[in-house]
């Protein structure tokens, strides 16, 4: 028992190992079989990729042989119908610019006339134009002559008056200092003998009164002193005497207020004469002042003339300039319209070039209305026009003819610009027919990209064993 205890494990541990070699050998089998299949299966699909490809190869070889052959008889009759309308077309190309010499010709022919008929109008518009320049220098000169000799005339009279009224003025100026002196004189000769007459009368009036105060004065006193020694004589005769005295008193007052009057007069006279004297020189004074004034006036009078003389003068310069550019712009619009009308007269040429032969003969067509929408049409054109934008189309109804070739020029431009659109419509899809027909006859790697039906191939799955 003992013994058998320990052989147990060493058992198990074998058949442990058994078992694990058993495993790998399997393992390593199912390896060797998965790419024993694996290898078959890539050889099996690269022989049909193989056998796929040559019979694409031929496939396509012979659809490009077949299509070969197809666009090869398709361009030959394409090349055979180009070649024959390409004749005939140089047919027509010949005739035409057999015509078109022709009328190059018949248009050089008319061109030469015209210009010769134009150059003759050119110069006989020049030579009126000389002399009508010549007629308006030789007006100009003289009217230039005119205002010059009329300038000179009124600035020699100007001078003349302006020197007379400059004598007149220092005569006036003379005069006036010369009364202005003597008034002065005058004035002052008769202030200092009124003054000396009234100093010596009223220094005489003062005299005598004082003399007849001082007698009169002595003589009261006299009567006083009589009177008071015979006072005590009799009183009734000293109060008569008394009251005659008084009343002496008061004339003498009275004559006294009067001769102080008298002073007071004299002295006003003395004042109204200073006053009078003062007055004579402020008239003096404002007659020189007037003189002055009179004097400036003259001279402000003659710098206007001189101004207004200045101003004639600059004037006259400006109508010459004026008229001058005048005769220069009538020249430049003569010289545009002559160009103006040398270019109608070459595109007049230019068009006559493009005419057709009809429009040569018959360059209006006719009218596409009826009879009586024609009478309609009349019948509205002779009525007066009432809206201003009828009125303004009324004055322009000689252009009839013009805007009937101008609106058949515009028709014929929309027709070609259509006819233009449609070929080129057509020449794009000529050339898209043609790019198609280029890709069928090459191969490149879109063709080959694309899906053909004819080339197409189907591999059907094989099961797995």
């Amino acid at each position: 028992m003992a013994g058998a205890r320990p052989g147990a494990p060493g058992a198990a541990e074998a058949e442990l190992l058994l078992l694990q070699s058993q495993a790998l050998a399997e393992e390593e089998a199912a390896k060797t079989r998965r790419e024993l299949l694996t290898r078959f299966l890539q050889d099996k699909l690269s022989r049909e990729q193989q056998l796929s490809t040559g019979g694409l190869h031929k496939l396509r070889t012979l659809w490009r042989s077949a299509l070969r052959h197809a666009k090869d008889q398709e361009l030959r009759g394409d090349i055979e119908t180009l070649s024959q309308t390409f004749s005939q077309v140089m047919d027509c190309k010949d005739a035409v610019i057999e015509a078109l010499l022709r009328e190059l010709e018949e248009a050089e022919e008319q061109q030469s006339r015209a210009l010769r008929s134009h150059l003759s109008l050119t110069d006989q518009l020049l030579q009126l134009q000389r002399c009508r320049l010549g007629y308006l220098e030789e007006g100009f000169a003289a009217q230039v002559g005119a205002l010059k000799a009329e300038f000179e005339a009124e600035r020699r009279t100007i001078l003349k008056q302006q020197e007379w009224e400059s004598w007149c003025l220092e005569d006036m100026a003379l005069a006036t200092e010369q009364d202005h002196a003597r008034t002065d004189h005058e004035a002052t000769l008769g202030f200092q003998s009124a003054r000396d007459d009234i100093k010596s009368k009223s220094w005489q009036e003062q005299q005598y009164s004082r003399l007849q105060l001082v007698g009169r004065l002595e003589g009261l006193w006299k009567q006083i002193q009589k009177a008071r020694q015979s006072y005590n004589e009799a009183t009734e005769h000293k109060m008569a005497e008394f009251k005659e005295l008084l009343r002496k008193c008061e004339r003498s007052s009275r004559e006294i207020e009067e001769q102080s009057q008298k002073l007071q007069k004299l002295q006003d006279t003395v004042a109204a004469t200073r006053a009078q004297i003062v007055a004579h020189a402020r008239e003096s004074e404002e007659q020189i002042q007037r003189a002055r004034e009179g004097k400036e006036e003259a001279l402000r009078q003659l710098q206007e003339l001189r101004k207004e003389v200045t101003r004639a003068v600059a004037a006259a310069r400006a109508d010459l300039a004026t008229l001058s550019c005048q005769s220069g712009a009538a020249l430049k619009a003569l010289l545009r319209v002559v160009e103006k009308a040398q270019r109608i007269l070459r595109l007049a040429e230019m068009c006559r070039r493009l005419e057709t032969e009809e429009e040569k003969v018959l360059p209006f067509y006719p009218s596409s209305l009826a009879e009586g929408e024609l009478q309609d049409a009349r019948r509205v054109l002779e009525e007066t026009p009432v809206e201003p934008l009828a009125q303004a189309a009324q004055d322009y109804v000689g252009l009839e003819r013009f805007w009937q070739r101008f609106n058949k020029a515009k028709l014929e431009e929309k027709v070609l610009e259509r006819t233009r659109a449609a070929l080129a419509n057509r020449n794009r899809h000529l050339r898209e027919l043609l790019q198609q027909y280029l890709a069928g006859v090459s191969v490149s790697r879109k063709v080959l990209k694309d899906l053909d039906p004819l080339l197409a191939t189907k591999q059907e799955p094989r099961p797995q064993k």
